[in-house]
């Protein structure tokens, strides 16, 4: 019995991650507000080694169309306006010798179509995942009727797969619905 309740664990937690990793890929798509978590994935150069920006300074928003990084070491300034440069952020940096300024421009409708198209792909990303994790209990739980569980009780795990499965499908949607509505608000 203890098997079942294993395999439905491992699946569920599979679930959340995919959840999780969802949750982050979504902040980082840009939707006309600033948001720090779209320099994630922003390296600079600090001593020898590609360090995320957050490492490096700290990342404001003033007001809700610009972010505000303040460089830790005065030295690093033109690292980090580079380094936004090359990544995919798309936005130019201000650079006023103390601090770099990044003003998130309006988007177009065709941008918003983009980003939406992308934050759906995420979603589909999720689902996939999910639904593999349920794929992969199911199969774990019929394997377990060779070692002797009980047929009627593989059948309520897969029952509970099943609903587990249903579950975090339905939060995938809720995430995406409310990303899609905050991309495509003007």
């Amino acid at each position: 019995m203890t098997d079942i309740q294993s395999i439905l664990k491992k699946s569920e937690e599979k679930m959340a991650s995919a959840i999780r990793f969802l949750d982050e890929d979504l902040a980082r798509i840009r939707a006309g507000k600033a948001n720090p978590k779209i320099l994630d994935n922003v390296k600079v150069p600090y001593y020898g080694n590609l360090t995320p920006l957050s490492g490096v300074a700290s990342i404001n928003t003033p007001d809700a169309k610009t972010l505000l990084i303040t460089p830790w070491e005065k030295a690093l300034l033109k690292d980090i306006e580079k380094a936004i440069l090359n990544s995919d952020v798309g936005i130019t940096p201000e650079n006023n010798g103390e601090v770099i300024r990044l003003g998130i421009p309006p988007l177009t409708e065709e941008r918003r179509r983009m980003l939406a198209k992308q934050a759906k792909q995420e979603a589909e990303n999720a689902k996939i995942s999910i639904r593999n994790s349920r794929r992969d209990a199911i199969e774990a739980l019929k394997k377990s009727l060779k070692d002797g569980v009980p047929e009627d009780a593989e059948k309520d795990a897969e029952d509970t797969a099943q609903k587990n499965h249903d579950r975090y499908i339905k939060k995938v949607d809720e995430l995406y619905t409310a990303k899609e509505k905050e991309i495509m608000t003007v």
